[in-house]
């Protein structure tokens, strides 16, 4: 989506890690060892003016590029773990925590959204399935667990009490469809407690009658659980009623975690501001503290903005789809290319 607004010639380099890195992350290594040279496209000359990369294991190879040719411009999508400096520009989402800087776009709003074609010819390919269905149609649409957040059988028990007092308040249907971070002992809770003439799809590896793109087109009301960003903003971006539904913390994981927002976003000018600023400086130079990711910053920007309301609130309808932020990206980038080396 970047590279196509650019209005600029553009090619793809599939870059394929080997197999110790395909789950486990590579040291912090301006070079090419960590990838499967023989299964990856070439990286040679000419080299190219920018590259737009994520994750560690691209970027380590992006940087290795502009170690190659330093006129080439990185621009990284996400968050670094280390070497901030390092990138031409870094395009942070809502829910990751890094230090401002001359090189870091802070979004407001995640960058995904959701394509209204597909969805419109999903809606019509599952028309029969949902024609029966009570109005409202109520979508329940199910992520997992992803640290900080705990999603146990017990959890999944509270998602239905909460879909059921929904579904007492509005009527109609509950239509809940799990995803693939889904876990099994979840999917079993969910089914052992549907409310009446609730339906469920449960994940399934290349599942062809997975509902969920239908359910963005067709369903009036949303519950989804605060873990998947993309199925927040997808929902939202259709501008559908949302709730989130938030999930409890693991213990002790929001206390580290605003530990390590405060090293690296501590303000103030006495001498211990300086100091913790230092010693966090420090801590995420040696890789001991990556910066962090808290999605509670994405569910109130959402919420804020009126996009949403948590889970039990009484829903509202938004104004209308999320703002486009891609044009304030794209300029952001071609000014890099403007610069003087």
């Amino acid at each position: 989506m970047i590279a196509d607004s650019l209005g600029l010639a553009y090619d793809t380099r599939k870059l394929v890690p080997k197999s110790r890195y395909i789950r486990g992350k590579p040291r912090f290594k301006v070079s090419l060892d960590h990838l499967d040279l023989s299964h990856s496209d070439t990286l040679e000359p000419p080299w190219p003016d920018l590259v737009i990369t994520v994750g560690r294991r691209h970027a380590m190879a992006a940087l290795w590029i502009k170690q190659q040719h330093p006129r080439t411009r990185i621009v990284l999508l996400g968050r670094p773990r280390r070497w901030i400096e390092k990138f031409d520009l870094i395009i942070v989402p809502p829910q990751h925590s890094v230090p401002h800087a001359p090189n870091v776009m802070q979004l407001t709003l995640p960058l995904l959204r959701v394509d209204q074609h597909a969805v419109s010819s999903a809606a019509e390919k599952h028309m029969d399935e949902f024609a029966g269905l009570a109005k409202p149609i109520i979508a329940v649409l199910v992520g997992g667990p992803t640290r900080p957040f705990r999603f146990d059988e017990r959890v999944a028990v509270q998602l239905m009490d909460c879909c059921k007092q929904i579904q007492r308040e509005l009527g109609g249907s509950l239509y809940i469809s799990t995803s693939r971070r889904t876990p099994a002992e979840v999917c079993t809770a969910l089914k052992q407690n549907l409310p009446d003439q609730a339906m469920l799809h449960t994940w399934e590896g290349d599942d062809q009658n997975n509902p969920y793109l239908a359910l963005l087109g067709v369903a009036d009301y949303f519950v989804v659980t605060g873990d998947s960003v993309s199925m927040l903003i997808e929902v939202a971006d259709c501008g559908k009623p949302l709730a989130i539904f938030p999930l409890p913390f693991i213990p002790g994981s929001r206390l580290w975690q605003r530990i390590s927002q405060r090293l690296h976003m501590y303000q103030g000018d006495g001498l211990l501001d300086r100091s913790i600023r230092m010693a966090g400086q420090l801590l995420y130079q040696s890789g001991l503290v990556g910066y962090t990711r808290d999605l509670t910053r994405l569910h109130t920007s959402l919420i804020e903005s009126g996009y949403a309301v948590k889970a039990g609130k009484p829903f509202k309808q938004p104004a209308g789809t999320l703002p486009n932020t891609e044009n304030q990206v794209r300029a952001r980038i071609l000014s890099l290319l403007r610069k003087p080396d």
